[in-house]
């Protein structure tokens, strides 16, 4: 672990000596928070999108595939990919229709290019039995099969205000059952929600750890422009977090972490024209930097502090006396 942090860029160079980049798609699913079947508002934070990019949503897989690949092995050096299914809810629809739709996606990009993976990002209440079984069979398609899974907060007052419309009790059920099939589990978490704080973030990672989950991305909540949550910051009813807050809280969490969990990313962002507020999130670059001068001044690494339980050793003198 080059850096003091397991990254998702070093796990793949340590796997297969080179960068591996990720080719973004939208598959045109929906989201049961959105239509109706559990609510019609979608999470307070998030856009039309549905957290996608919306650059490919009108083009058809084959072109998108082109497209993303014409531009990415340009800009980075790299002949290896993975497949990833962002935009909305991606596991949103039949089984038999979902897994047809990666078989022939990864089928198209493997005539164009060499696929290690593929990563489907849904939510932690649309995983039924026995999709983490059907979804297992791709494993002999691919080396590496990912399932990105929604959580944000583990506080059920935080998930009901942000209108997630599901609870922690959906995560664990989902990532429990998918490892069961031996998926790889990402958990998306946001840091600096409403009303929630340093503490909220560690027990947060303590959590993730214990469940043993493969892979974050962590996110500080940035504000979209005509989201309900901008219209919060505008009522005076959140205020977002100043780049130091989140450093601190997102270092505190990374230190708290299992070091075996690989840290996807650890901020995110959206366009400019589009970010109501806080400014800072579009320098990705400048809150990587602060993140690892915040671990280097602590003389700290991912894991450093994380505890779970008594040891057998402490536990010893306990029952002998």
């Amino acid at each position: 672990m080059k850096r003091r942090y397991n990254s998702l860029n070093e796990y793949f160079k340590n796997k297969y000596g080179k960068r591996v980049q990720k080719i973004t798609l939208d598959a045109g699913f929906f989201c049961p928070n959105r239509d109706g079947r559990i609510s019609k508002g979608g999470c307070i934070f998030c856009d039309s999108r549905g957290s996608g990019t919306g650059e490919y949503g009108l083009l058809s897989l084959k072109d998108q595939l082109n497209r993303a690949y014409a531009l990415l092995k340009e800009r980075y050096e790299t002949d290896l990919f993975i497949i990833y299914f962002q935009a909305f809810t991606n596991t949103y629809a039949p089984i038999d229709k979902c897994i047809d739709l990666f078989k022939e996606c990864l089928d198209e990009a493997k005539s164009l290019f060499k696929v290690v993976g593929l990563a489907v990002g849904t939510r932690p209440d649309c995983i039924p039995d026995p999709f983490p079984e059907r979804f297992s069979s791709l494993a002999s398609y691919v080396d590496e099969l990912w399932l990105e899974l929604g959580l944000q907060s583990i506080n059920h007052r935080t998930l009901k205000l942000i209108n997630r419309g599901h609870t922690l009790a959906e995560f664990i059920d989902a990532v429990l059952r998918c490892k069961r099939w031996g998926i790889k589990v990402c958990a998306h978490v946001i840091l600096g929600l409403p009303g929630e704080d340093e503490e909220d973030a560690i027990e947060m990672a303590r959590v993730l750890s214990a469940l043993k989950v493969d892979g974050v991305k962590i996110h500080p909540l940035y504000v979209v422009k005509g989201t309900p949550l901008e219209e919060m910051v505008i009522r005076g009813e959140y205020k977002p977090l100043e780049l130091e807050e989140y450093v601190k809280i997102c270092v505190s969490f990374l230190e708290n972490l299992s070091p075996e969990v690989v840290v996807h990313r650890i901020t995110g962002e959206t366009k400019a024209e589009e970010l109501f507020a806080p400014s800072w999130t579009l320098r990705k670059s400048v809150v990587i930097n602060s993140i690892e001068r915040e671990l280097e001044r602590r003389g700290s690494w991912q894991g450093r502090r994380l505890r779970l339980g008594l040891s057998q050793e402490e536990l010893c003198p306990l029952v002998e006396r």
